[in-house]
């Protein structure tokens, strides 16, 4: 009986990794030597035992084992499994396929986007070099102080892309790009006043300006406005009611404003609205997953962010290695720091974490290191 389980066990691998079943051997199952009856069910995995119930899926069928197969059914048992196969055999081409470089071409220090998620600045030449992005085609959003902004997509294949930007002579959109290089700049409260005050006036110059009141609240909850910055947000949803970054800032904001449970339902918002895009929200997700002690489920929402942003972020990298040290991960810990010190040797946080990292050492105990 053990020997027939197998064989059903390596005919149902077979169907499903799409091999021949000749492939199976002489000792190999014939599909004609299975009996099926198919009903309907709610599983969502496929699980078998000899005699046997087998689930795929939506659908739940059985086989008695011991008298042959009709054609029809072999062909119905095709039918229940090719959404399954199709799905995994492109889920494997999209891991196993390689990853490009494309070069950027725009006007001098001009921030980029990939799908949302910035990538860095464009040099003194108008150039910036992005590594390690996944194929297919992809969206570029390009911004530089006076210029109107520009979203030109990245079709598959590419690895270069050129974005001619045009002069803008729009009084909002200069003001907010204004505000936008005071915000990143500011060191104090009074630089972002400052900022605020830009924001403010973009917005009276444009009302409907989301971009402008999601970067205002960004100020706001710099300076602790929090029940402004979220008016801000409330703002910006109305004009753009799908906006992941909205809603990842509104998830930062309650967070700071101890509002846990709201911070949790935004960034998961997020998420949805940028189908999985958002390493901010992911971000925010993880450090609250963290502090209620799911730290597997917090390490698993900074390798998304970290995986999404390529590591431009090497903080992310110290808030990763920070939940490996409080579940006693010593090793994975310690990987994790050094990979910070590998991406920002002189970062801000370079010389804690080399104290860190001498301490760890002599704590680890053998544990193997996950990369």
């Amino acid at each position: 009986m053990a020997n027939r389980e197998s064989q059903i066990g390596n005919y149902l691998k077979c169907c499903l990794t799409g091999c021949n079943v000749s492939q199976l051997g002489k000792g190999g199952l014939s599909p004609l030597a299975l009996a099926m009856k198919v009903s309907w069910g709610k599983a969502r995995f496929l699980t078998c035992k000899f005699g046997l119930a087998c689930e795929i899926g939506p659908r739940r069928f059985s086989f008695s084992g011991t008298i042959g197969l009709a054609p029809v059914a072999l062909v119905l048992v095709a039918l229940l499994l090719f959404t399954n196969i199709v799905s995994a055999q492109r889920a494997a081409r999209t891991t196993n396929a390689s990853t490009r470089t494309i070069t950027i071409t725009a006007e001098p220090e001009a921030i980029v986007w990939i799908d949302e998620i910035r990538r860095g600045v464009t040099d003194a030449s108008g150039k910036l070099t992005v590594k390690s992005v996944s194929p297919g085609r992809h969206t570029l959003r390009v911004r530089a102080n006076g210029f109107k902004e520009s979203t030109v997509p990245v079709l598959p294949g590419k690895g270069s892309a050129t974005v001619k930007l045009v002069r803008t002579t729009d009084a909002a959109e200069l003001d907010f790009q204004e505000a936008e290089t005071a915000r990143e700049q500011a060191k104090d409260d009074e630089a972002r006043q400052k900022a605020a005050a830009v924001y403010r006036r973009a917005i009276k110059l444009r009302p409907s300006f989301p971009a402008a009141r999601v970067g205002l609240a960004r100020v706001l909850l710099d300076l602790n406005e929090h029940k402004e910055a979220l008016a801000e947000i409330e703002a910006a949803r109305r004009s753009r009611p799908i906006y992941p970054e909205a809603s990842a800032v509104e998830g930062r904001i309650n967070r700071e404003a101890a509002f846990d449970e709201e911070a949790i339902k935004s960034f998961r918002r997020s998420i949805r609205e940028a189908r999985g895009m958002q390493p901010e929200a992911h971000v925010g997700l993880a450090r609250l997953l963290e502090e209620k002690g799911q730290f597997n489920e917090a390490i698993a929402e900074y390798r998304k962010a970290l995986d999404q942003l390529m590591d431009s972020e090497p903080v992310i990298y110290q808030l990763l290695g920070s939940a490996y040290e409080r579940q006693q991960k010593y090793k994975e810990a310690l990987a994790a720091y050094e990979k910070y010190l590998t991406l920002a040797p002189n970062g801000s946080l370079a010389p804690a974490l080399r104290s860190v990292i001498d301490q760890l050492k002599r704590d680890v105990t053998g544990q193997e290191i996950i990369p």
